[in-house]
């Protein structure tokens, strides 16, 4: 039994990751960032809300004199399929013009999102652009995503957890789970990042 907490929402769940692959992982990210950016400084930017819980351990690893903002994007509304269409809900509040910008995500589905926002920024003139994605999903993908680096690769499931949502529920989950035996008429409001 241990310390682990227990969460009244894991009968629907199929653990697919857990928490100490993602402590691990997140760790490896931050020492290839620093490897990429040595003596420089980087300003994260986190795709709200999806990726709060990856930024905040990224930046807690992170070696390297950093800075944090936030973006908010909605590609789903409403579905549990993105529509392909990305609405910025919260831009940014810092000017990224010649910073070292690391665009932070959750999840690279379809590509859609991160590909949207990557040319969005890249208008503003940052020193450098990267892609920053906790997980991916290939064979979901609709559009060549370029990300920089990728913590794991899964397989093309409906996933929760670590920050990831349903209807804004399961985020609180140390882990990334499968999402099963949903009711999929309650058409909850998905947040890409």
């Amino acid at each position: 039994m241990g310390n682990e907490p227990v969460f009244a929402i894991e009968q629907n769940t199929e653990v697919l990751i857990d928490n100490a692959a993602i402590t691990a992982k997140v760790a490896e990210m931050a020492r290839q960032i620093e490897a990429d950016f040595e003596g420089e400084s980087v300003l994260l930017v986190g795709i709200l809300k999806g990726s709060i819980h990856f930024l905040s351990d990224l930046a807690r690893h992170l070696r390297l004199d950093s800075q944090l903002d936030f973006l908010q994007a909605s590609s789903y509304h409403g579905a549990r399929e993105t529509t392909g269409l990305v609405q910025i809900r919260k831009d940014l509040d810092i000017n990224i013009a010649g910073l070292n910008v690391i665009l932070v995500e959750d999840i690279v589905d379809t590509g859609t999102t991160v590909n949207h926002l990557r040319e969005l920024l890249l208008t503003r003139k940052p020193k450098t652009l990267r892609i920053a994605a906790l997980l991916s999903k290939p064979d979901a993908h609709r559009v060549d995503a370029q990300v920089d680096y990728v913590g794991f690769e899964i397989p093309n499931e409906f996933v929760v957890g670590y920050g990831l949502d349903y209807g804004e529920r399961y985020r609180n989950l140390p882990y990334i789970a499968i999402l099963r035996n949903q009711d999929d008429n309650s058409q909850p409001e998905l947040f890409a990042g």
